[in-house]
C-alpha cells in the first residue's frame, strides 16, 4: 500500500515553502494532505517501515543506524553534519526512540553523531529496547 497520492514528490516544494513542521533542511507536515488515509495508519504505527527489511537482507541498511536523508536535504547538510553518511544507515536510529518528529534538525543530527560515536552492541539494543514503547506510544509519529 502506498502512503502518498500520485505526484506527492512533485508537490513536496511547494508544499515546504508554504508551511514546515521542522527546522532545517527536513520537510515534514503533521497533517500532510498528499498521505492517503491508510498511509497515514502505516505510518502513525511505523509499519510502513516494514520494506525496509529488504534493504536488510540485501546488505543496504542495518537495523540501528542514522536515517538515510533524501538527496535534497543532504544537499543542505553541512560538512561536520555529512559524518552522519559514514556508516551504513539503519531503520532505527537514536533520534527516532527519542521523539521522532517532535526532534529539532539539529537535535536529530546531534543524536545520529552521537550514536556514531559511541557506537556499541549495547547500545544497538538500548536503542531496540526503547523502540518497542516509542512505536507503541506513537509520540511524534506522523
Amino acid at each position: 500500500m502506498r502512503t502518498r497520492v500520485d505526484g506527492a514528490d512533485e508537490a513536496r516544494e511547494t508544499l515546504a515553502r508554504q508551511q514546515n513542521d521542522q527546522d532545517g533542511p527536513v520537510f515534514k507536515l503533521a497533517n500532510d494532505p498528499r498521505v492517503t488515509r491508510g498511509g497515514a495508519f502505516l505510518r502513525k504505527t511505523s509499519l510502513d517501515e516494514l520494506p525496509q527489511l529488504v534493504n536488510i537482507l540485501r546488505g543496504e541498511m542495518s537495523i540501528v543506524g542514522p536515517r538515510p536523508e533524501p538527496r535534497c536535504v543532504l544537499e543542505k547538510f553541512e560538512d561536520g553534519q555529512l559524518r552522519c553518511l559514514s556508516v551504513k544507515p539503519g531503520v532505527i536510529g537514536l533520534w527516532q526512540v527519542s521523539g521522532r518528529c517532535e526532534t529539532s534538525f539539529l537535535e536529530r543530527i546531534r543524536l545520529d553523531l552521537e550514536s556514531i560515536d559511541r557506537w556499541s552492541l549495547a547500545l544497538d539494543f538500548k536503542i531496540l529496547a526503547m523502540t518497542i514503547p516509542a512505536v507503541l506510544i506513537g509520540r511524534g509519529a506522523y
